[in-house]
Formats: structure tokens, C-alpha cells, sequence
């Protein structure tokens, strides 16, 4: 046990030596002048900023709405991406005739897509949480293929060898088999689903970070500014615990 503690200790020291040294040598290139600091403001700064915007900036109310958003765009590419996904896996035909769209739409800047949301959704939450489930579902679907055409043939054999439904072969074979990978998938929709999340909040100034962010830069408060990105990290730091700890729940004998 301590010698586990001990490898799993060393690379976490190891990055968040990597960063503080990295910190230190922006401070640094910054401080004598290498870097403009009207456009990049020192680290100190940034630190020192962080009481100010969650103080002044009502930072924990934002965060939760970006939250909010990211949430529920992820709950929408859990069912539909991953539904998508089988529905294309087991209908051959369907998945031959679109699966290189869904793969095109992966690369599409569908950032550019708010205009018609904000047409049909309104300037609310709604258009924020449906942009960032449409950035995130293509990831989620053609993770979800490979997952389940990745299940081992032998596997298979063992489950028809027991004379199980098709209903039952998917929830005790393809599915545990495939879980890994659609967590992969689910992880990078994630990605794109908080990047377009606080990219319409910037873009249409409504709630959460994003409109922080909007706030804070045309205030010129760079050090403001980039506090806020900062939260923006945390958000998706705070998904990716979750999902990796959803994944260790779903899969217990791991």
C-alpha cells in the first residue's frame, strides 16, 4: 500500500512541479519585460485577482450556471450520442450512409451555428446547452461504434454458447466491453461541449463564465480576465472527476 501511494505520489508531484516551475518562468519573462504585460499580466497578478472576481464578480453564481449547462449537455450526450451510437452500430446500412457525415461534423465550427439556436431557442439556456450537445455529439457517437465493434469475437461466442437474447449479449458482453472507450468518447464531447458552452456565453454575453469573461475583458481587467479562464479550467476539471469517478462506479471489479 505505501509503495502504491508512493508511485501514484511521485508523477502528481512531478506535474505540479512542472506547472509552478512554468509559473514561475512566465512571472519571470513577464517581470523583465520578454513578455508585454499589458497583454499578458504577471501570475501574481492573476492570483491576486481571484478574491476580487469571486468577491466582486458573484463568481460562485456563474460557475454554477456554466455548470448547470455543461451538465446538462453532457446528460443529453450520454443518452442520445451514445443511442445514436448502438442505433448505428447494429443497423449496418445506416451506419455505411452516415457515419462519414457524423465524422465531418466532428471538424465543422458548429460555434457558428448560434444564430440560427438563438432563432429557435431564444437567448436563453437552452440555446447554450443545445450548442454545446451538438459540438459534443459526434465524439460521443463514433466512440461509442468503436467501443462496440472492438468487443472481442471470443466474448461473443461465450455469450451465444449460453444461449443469450440479444437484449442480454449487449448489457453483459458489448456494453462492459465497450464502456472504456465511450467513456473516452464521453470525455471528449465533454471537451467540446464546455468549449462552446462558455464560447456562446461569450459570444451572446448570457450568464455563467463566458459572460464573465466578456465582462471582465471589456473592462480591460486582464488579470480579471484570465482569473476568470482559470475557472473555466475548473469547471472541466471538476467534469472530468466526475466522469472518471462514474467510470470506476460502472465498472467496480476494475
Amino acid at each position: 500500500m505505501i509503495a502504491r501511494a508512493q508511485r501514484n505520489l511521485v508523477p502528481a508531484a512531478l506535474g505540479f512541479g512542472a506547472l509552478l516551475a512554468f509559473i514561475v518562468f512566465v512571472e519571470v519573462l513577464i517581470r523583465t519585460g520578454a513578455v508585454n504585460r499589458f497583454i499578458v499580466p504577471m501570475p501574481s497578478q492573476i492570483a491576486g485577482a481571484f478574491e476580487r472576481v469571486i468577491v466582486e464578480e458573484d463568481i460562485p453564481h456563474r460557475f454554477l450556471i456554466t455548470a448547470r449547462e455543461a451538465f446538462w449537455a453532457t446528460v443529453l450526450l450520454a443518452v442520445f450520442g451514445i443511442g445514436i451510437g448502438v442505433l448505428l452500430y447494429r443497423v449496418r446500412l445506416l451506419r455505411s450512409a452516415t457515419e462519414t457525415w457524423v465524422a465531418a461534423m466532428a471538424s465543422a465550427p458548429t460555434v457558428l451555428m448560434y444564430p440560427l439556436f438563438l432563432v429557435i431557442f431564444g437567448r436563453s439556456e437552452r440555446t447554450i446547452i443545445m450548442m454545446g450537445f451538438v459540438a459534443g455529439l459526434p465524439a460521443v457517437i463514433l466512440k461509442t461504434i468503436e467501443g462496440l465493434a472492438g468487443t472481442r469475437r471470443v466474448l461473443i461466442d461465450v455469450g451465444r454458447s449460453f444461449k443469450l437474447t440479444e437484449v442480454q449479449l449487449f448489457w453483459k458482453i458489448f456494453f462492459p466491453a465497450a464502456l472504456p472507450t465511450m467513456f473516452v468518447g464521453l470525455r471528449l464531447g465533454m471537451i467540446f461541449a464546455l468549449i462552446n458552452i462558455v464560447g456562446v456565453e461569450f459570444l451572446i454575453n448570457f450568464g455563467g463564465l463566458g459572460q464573465l469573461i466578456n465582462d471582465l475583458a471589456e473592462r480591460y481587467d486582464l488579470p480579471g480576465t484570465y482569473a476568470a479562464i482559470c475557472f473555466v479550467i475548473l469547471v472541466s476539471v471538476v467534469f472530468f472527476f466526475l466522469t472518471d469517478r462514474l467510470e470506476k462506479w460502472l465498472r467496480p471489479a476494475d
